[in-house]
């Protein structure tokens, strides 16, 4: 049996999340995948915003800072550059990252600097009134759009793919070993990393859209998740509703930290040289 209490401060218990949140379970799974890579506790430092998932780096005995909104990949950038040798991980919301976030989004994306991010993605601003986010999915309810969401919908790891990101993929919380498999590969991958974890919110999404209790929408995920090769398979109109899982990018480019070094050590060759 793996042993999560190593791994938490049980003096920030008992947590903040709903019944039925799936954020507790993404946050297993990342437990589970860091465990197996047998990364020190103090060689990672974990980042977060505001936003219910944002809450999760309190509980775990890392390195941790809990930042403003939208900036939690600001603060891990210069984290980044500062201590290279961390591995960083920002744990963040789909408001927090793409909404006030979403320029240091695609900039870290296009930059391709070595970070880890595990992007909570439960379709709302859970937390913070339950107001529609950029993924709020066309016509579903929140607190600003009592009659239907009118606007259409981020796709996240489409997002981070088209800016530049080494890798992307995708999981639900249903399905805990592939996501942690998943965060995993991506803690292993030279630059920006970006898993995005499909997790349900029963009490701010789920109510306002008769989605039913957490179980149901966990069962809603397992019904309607698509692994990535059959996907490719599929047309528009069979992929609609759907969630596609799975590695979306895995591509070899140059991280933005160590062409930084590169710079500096070929300055200070050539400033030996000048002596």
């Amino acid at each position: 049996m793996f042993d999560y209490e190593q791994y938490l401060r049980k003096s920030k218990m008992p947590l903040i999340w709903c019944a039925g949140c799936g954020d507790g379970i993404v946050m297993k799974a990342m437990l589970r995948a860091i465990h197996k890579l047998q990364i020190a506790k103090d060689d990672i430092c974990m980042v977060s915003g505001i936003g219910c998932s944002s809450r999760l780096p309190g509980y775990l005995d890392f390195n941790t800072l809990h930042t403003t909104h939208g900036r939690a990949i600001t603060f891990a950038t210069g984290i980044k550059m500062v201590k290279p040798e961390l591995h960083v991980i920002v744990i963040t919301g789909d408001g927090d990252a793409t909404a006030i976030g979403g320029n240091h989004f695609i900039h870290a994306a296009r930059r391709n600097i070595d970070l880890t991010v595990i992007l909570f993605n439960n379709h709302i601003y859970g937390m913070t009134g339950g107001q529609v986010s950029p993924t709020t999915p066309f016509t579903k309810h929140a607190s600003t759009a009592p009659y239907g969401n009118i606007e259409n919908p981020f796709d996240i790891s489409g997002l981070a793919a088209a800016a530049g990101a080494s890798f992307v993929a995708r999981a639900t919380a249903y399905n805990a070993i592939q996501l942690e498999k998943l965060i995993q590969k991506a803690i292993e991958k030279k630059g920006f990393s970006v898993v995005e974890a499909m997790t349900p919110c029963p009490t701010t999404y789920g109510r306002r859209n008769r989605e039913g209790t957490g179980v149901d929408m966990l069962l809603y995920q397992k019904d309607n998740s698509v692994p990535v090769a059959k996907a490719n398979k599929m047309d528009a109109e069979e992929l609609q509703g759907k969630i596609v899982t799975g590695v979306l990018v895995d591509r070899e480019k140059a991280e933005c930290r160590q062409e930084y070094q590169n710079l500096l050590d070929h300055f200070s060759k050539e400033g030996e040289v000048d002596s």
